[in-house]
């Protein structure tokens, strides 16, 4: 499956469960509830994946956690706030540096509408060329 289609699952998942529960529970319910949606949707999902890495020579152990890791390449951080920080998405951006991966998304139960909390980050991506004139 391509990180295009489990990314639309991860879409797709998060307003079902959105939709039925709105903003206001704790980010670790959603945590349980997204992973259960998943699973039954076929992925592998990993929650609360330690992450560990090497810098000049040194090992960080458990330099930190992701909240979830789906079929072993897309990232997905979760927030429950009522307002989207520019930090999230660098967060992500960092995540998939360090793990080597391509793809990532946001979800933030928090906000009222899940389009306002939702983003997909690409590791990489400079966007289009400028056409030339």
């Amino acid at each position: 499956m391509s990180e295009n289609d489990i990314t639309k699952d991860i879409l797709g998942a998060a307003i079902k469960i959105h939709k039925q529960f709105g903003p206001g529970m704790l980010e670790s319910v959603y945590e349980q509830l997204l992973a259960l949606e998943l699973t039954r949707r076929g992925h592998k999902v990993e929650r609360q994946k330690g992450v560990s890495f090497e810098y000049e020579g040194v090992k960080l152990d458990t330099a930190f956690r992701l909240d979830m890791l789906v079929d072993d390449s897309v990232i997905v951080e979760l927030k429950s706030t009522e307002h989207m920080q520019p930090v999230y998405l660098k967060q992500v951006k960092t995540y998939l540096v360090v793990m080597g991966l391509q793809v990532g998304v946001l979800v933030n139960f928090g906000m009222n509408q899940l389009k306002d909390g939702y983003a997909r980050v690409v590791n990489g991506y400079t966007g289009p060329k400028p056409s030339r004139q």
